[in-house]
This record gives C-alpha cells, structure tokens and sequence, in this order.
C-alpha cells in the first residue's frame, strides 16, 4: 500500500490486471468511455449530414419538377392566348364577310325589284301594243 501511495505521487498507478499506468483507473476508464461516447457522436453526426444531403437533393429536384411544370403551364397558357387570339381574328374576319354578304344581298334585291319592274313595264308595252292592232 506505501508502494502504492509512493507510484501514485509519482503519477504511476496499477491497472485491474495489475499493468502500470500512468492515467488512474477510473480516469482511464472515463476516458475510455469519452472516447466511445466522441466517436458514438461523430458517426451520428455523419450520418445526421448524410440525411440533410439527401433531403436537399430531395428538395432540389422538387424545385427543378416544380419549375419544370410551371414553365409547361406558362407554355400552355400561351397557347391557349394565341389560340384565343386566333378565334378573334376569324371570328372578326367571318363577321366582315358576313356584312359583306348582306350588302351583296341587298344590292342583288334591289336589282331584282328594278328588273321585275322593267318587265312589268315591257309587258304592258307588249299588251298595249298588241291591242293597238
């Protein structure tokens, strides 16, 4: 025990297999276990940085899908302007025929109201002329 007491002040002491140590049991012991704890925390923490790369990776293909069917909605919503657009124009372009036609109507029966009178008027040319006889 004074040989013990004498190592100890030394900084020297015996481990439980009876080695010479220049750490206290337990000191080794809890350094034995800080190292386990450290190296327990370390590979959680490795594994915590794996998770987060994969979820960023997992949020940054959502952004690119996402953007991806924005652009096709955009895509398809200009279409369906020039589409729109498109019906405008033919359907301003059949109204503008359709006056066109009107008018070409119009023009057709007052022509056929001056002929139908211009026949009248022949006939009773011709009626008189033969009753003159």
């Amino acid at each position: 025990a004074m040989a013990q007491a004498a190592l100890g002040a030394a900084g020297l002491h015996f481990d439980e297999l009876n080695k010479l140590r220049v750490l206290e049991p337990e000191v080794a012991a809890q350094t034995a276990q800080l190292r386990e704890e450290c190296r327990a925390f370390v590979d959680k923490t490795a594994e915590f940085q794996k998770i987060v790369g994969s979820l960023i990776e997992l949020v940054d293909q959502l952004a690119k899908a996402a953007e991806s069917e924005k652009m096709k909605a955009i895509g398809a919503r200009n279409l369906l302007k020039s589409i729109a657009k498109q019906r405008e124009a033919q359907e301003q372009q059949l109204q503008a025929l359709i006056a066109e036609k009107k008018m070409q109507l119009e023009r057709y029966r007052i022509e056929y109201e001056t002929l139908c009178k211009i026949e009248a008027d022949q006939n009773e040319f011709i009626d008189q002329f033969i009753f003159q006889k």
